[in-house]
């Protein structure tokens, strides 16, 4: 009887949560771009020439960006039109670790590409012969750093690379 019981609360248990976190009607009505991204967790690594300026676990999501170059814009994934709603990108997840370990970091907005690209990170400028590259779980990404979706346990790589 009394496991029949436990069992009953826990049932009623989960569907109440269910229901505190399932979407209602007018969230799921929400256009995809204004929905919050769910933040996930990833380690993001910096490596300039010599040393590595970061190397840590951050919770991000895609959110607006502000550099000195390059202004607030967002990067949110739904850059360029890649993905239909809003996610984490390994540009926002720059933008969270450099709060975190209080170092900062820069980028030209390009309007056309509807993306930054980072020019700056700590004290590691990139010259005429470099650029930091962005890769993810090893592989470039493709596309811009506001626009490549990143998940939960993903390993997001700035190096800076010569040409």
């Amino acid at each position: 009887m009394l496991r029949t019981a436990s069992r009953r609360i826990a049932l009623a248990a989960a569907a109440l949560a269910f229901t505190a976190i399932a979407p209602s009607a007018s969230a799921a009505s929400a256009t995809p771009a204004t929905a919050a991204s769910l933040p996930v967790l990833v380690r993001v690594t910096v490596v300039d020439t010599t040393h590595t300026v970061f190397n840590g676990i951050v919770l991000t999501n895609g959110h607006d960006v502000t550099t000195a170059t390059g202004g607030t814009h967002r990067c949110d994934g739904t850059n360029g039109g890649a993905n239909p709603g809003r996610v984490a990108t390994p540009t926002a997840a720059l933008d969270d670790a450099a709060r975190r370990a209080h170092f900062s970091w820069d980028g030209t907005w390009y309007p056309s590409f509807d993306d930054y690209a980072v020019s700056r990170i700590a004290a590691d400028t990139a010259g005429a012969s470099e650029y930091w590259n962005i890769s993810v779980n090893g592989t470039p990404t493709p596309v811009g750093g506001c626009q490549f979706r990143i998940r939960t346990g993903d390993k997001v790589v700035f190096t800076l690379t010569a040409f």
